[in-house]
């Protein structure tokens, strides 16, 4: 016996046909293809306005214009390395006493410490002996120039006496070397060499040059090896150099002679120089190349080691397109592009490649032409519009 059909739920029904056109769209959508979307809702159309809108936009017409390249980057100071050195104890033994502070100017062949040393007291006394040798050698060998000229000596004595002659004064000439490697004062060798007793005491490490005592390395009673102890550092301070860190394409817009800016961060007025070194090697550490730039100090606001901004111009004048920065928009994947108005009279929406910014203008190598007109003021609102 059949059983009577039972009715179906109307919410059942409905099921029933919201799968049937699901079903329905998923095939049509596969009768379709590729299943990419149209074009029109890709690709960007040529915005159009209104009159009274046209009103509040503003244009640039690009045309080649000539610019120079400006690199911003930054910078660490250091000492001028031909008006600053390293001073090392010319003469061994302990540190009697320190004449000078750090900061202290100093003048050159100034005393900067005392050193009791047996080196001071030895050369002073082999200059005086190789004097006295010389003195008598040269006596000697006149007198026999005279005899052998009258026959009174042989050739071998006259020979003799001039090759002493000549070894004594060699011997002379080394010992006064010493004493000026030493830095034994003038007064001293002077004294020596008209047979007076030199004042005693003790030895003098002197300045080489003339400039500012930056590095105090020595105590009072530190024993000090000749020729390996670093005692003092001076420097002129008047000059200073700024080592400018430069990066990818910038080596090539940097030359030596280039004028460059120095700013200290203190909100006061930027320093001037100019660009004497650009390294021929890159750091492998920054893979940067390092930009010397040299710099008059007089009021001492540079200080070694102190981080700056530093702005090179270059002297090389260029040409290109160039547009104002306010004409660059960038898209979803922070692509440039720019409205340039079309043959239509509509805004076509044109990417570009942005290159150097020069001021408040990008150089841009692709994208537009001379005689484009950009838009300059009222991009944001094309864009706006466009993208509804």
């Amino acid at each position: 016996m059949n059983k009577p059909a039972l009715p179906c739920p109307a919410s059942f029904r409905h099921g029933v046909v919201l799968v049937a056109l699901m079903a329905t769209a998923t095939l049509a959508a596969c009768s379709s293809g590729s299943g990419a979307p149209e074009s029109a809702n890709t690709t960007p159309h040529n915005v159009t306005l209104t009159q009274a809108q046209q009103r509040s936009i503003h244009f640039y017409t690009v045309e080649p214009s000539s610019y120079r390249t400006v690199t911003d980057t930054n910078g660490v100071v250091d000492f001028d390395h031909n008006r600053s050195t390293d001073v090392l104890a010319p003469i061994s033994g302990p540190v009697a006493k320190l004449l000078v502070t750090l900061g202290q100017t100093v003048k050159q062949g100034q005393a900067l410490a005392l050193v009791d040393s047996p080196d001071f007291a030895a050369a002073i006394g082999t200059y005086r002996k190789a004097v006295a040798a010389a003195k008598a050698a040269d006596q000697i060998a006149a007198t026999d120039r005279d005899l052998y000229a009258h026959k009174a000596v042989s050739q071998r004595e006259y020979a003799q006496a001039q090759s002493d002659a000549i070894g004594a004064d060699s011997d002379r000439n080394a010992a006064l070397q010493a004493l000026v490697g030493l830095h034994v004062d003038p007064r001293s060798i002077a004294d020596i060499q008209v047979g007076r007793t030199p004042a005693g005491g003790p030895g003098a490490i002197r300045a080489p040059i003339a400039g500012t005592v930056v590095v105090k390395s020595i105590t009072p009673g530190q024993l000090l090896s000749a020729g390996t102890t670093d005692c003092f550092t001076i420097a002129n301070t008047s000059k200073m150099w700024v080592m400018a860190q430069l990066f990818g394409h910038e080596i090539d817009t940097v030359k030596v002679g280039d004028p460059a800016e120095i700013d200290t961060g203190d909100g006061g007025k930027a320093i001037t120089g100019t660009v004497s070194n650009v390294g021929a090697v890159i750091d492998p550490n920054t893979r940067s190349v390092s930009a010397r730039v040299a710099v008059d100090n007089p009021a001492g606001a540079l200080k070694q080691q102190m981080y700056v901004s530093v702005r090179i111009q270059s002297r090389d004048e260029r040409t290109g397109m160039l547009i104002p920065v306010s004409a660059v928009l960038r898209d979803d994947e922070n692509l440039p592009f720019v409205y340039v108005v079309a043959a239509d009279g509509g805004y076509a929406r044109t990417p570009v490649t942005l290159g150097k910014r020069i001021g408040d203008r990008y150089v841009i190598p692709q994208g537009v032409h001379a005689g484009d007109k950009v838009v300059v003021d009222g991009a944001i609102f094309l864009n706006f519009i466009q993208t509804q």
